[in-house]
């Protein structure tokens, strides 16, 4: 896949669709009521993000006398998305930046939480085993996905962003 295909995930729509995909597959007109969306704009979308192998055909099922596709996303696609152009992960950083503000705006008062921002120095040993740890948690959210609204569920979000540094400041 050409690295160019991160330019996929800088529309907000389609990040806000990946996290909605982990869940439960969905077609086009499920996803929209679900998004509050028109099911054109979500069937465009959706025919993106599979172009660029974010989202598989979980099924195709008949409805109502036509064709419709479910698709799920599998949260391993993303490791496909690496790119060495700096203004490539620009575009990734800022959409992931985009949707952690618009769902911060839903945030529940009064719930529990855990937001860490830092720029420091560990040791590389350590490191490396926080980036495993980081990476379990995150493989951990995606497989327990429910569709939404599933009885005894909870809505949540999860932003994970750790990356070295440059030596440079």
């Amino acid at each position: 896949m050409p690295h160019d295909n991160l330019r996929v995930l800088a529309h907000p729509l389609r990040m806000r669709i990946l996290s909605l995909l982990t869940g439960a597959p969905m077609s086009a007109a499920e996803a929209a009521r679900e998004l509050g969306e028109t099911q054109a704009n979500i069937s465009y979308h959706l025919r993106r993000l599979h172009e660029a192998g974010l989202l598989d055909v979980a099924e195709e099922v008949t409805i109502r006398g036509g064709h419709a596709k479910r698709y799920r996303h599998d949260p391993d696609s993303g490791r496909r998305l690496t790119t060495r152009d700096p203004a490539e992960e620009q575009l990734l950083t800022k959409a992931v930046a985009g949707e952690l503000l618009r769902r911060a705006g839903s945030r529940a008062p009064g719930r529990r939480a855990s937001l860490t921002d830092a720029e420091l120095w560990v040791d590389p040993a350590l490191w490396e085993r926080l980036l495993q740890q980081a990476s379990q948690l995150s493989q951990e959210l995606h497989a327990a996905a429910q569709p939404p609204r599933s009885p005894g569920t909870v809505r949540v979000s999860a932003s994970v962003a750790l990356f070295e540094l440059s030596e440079e400041a």
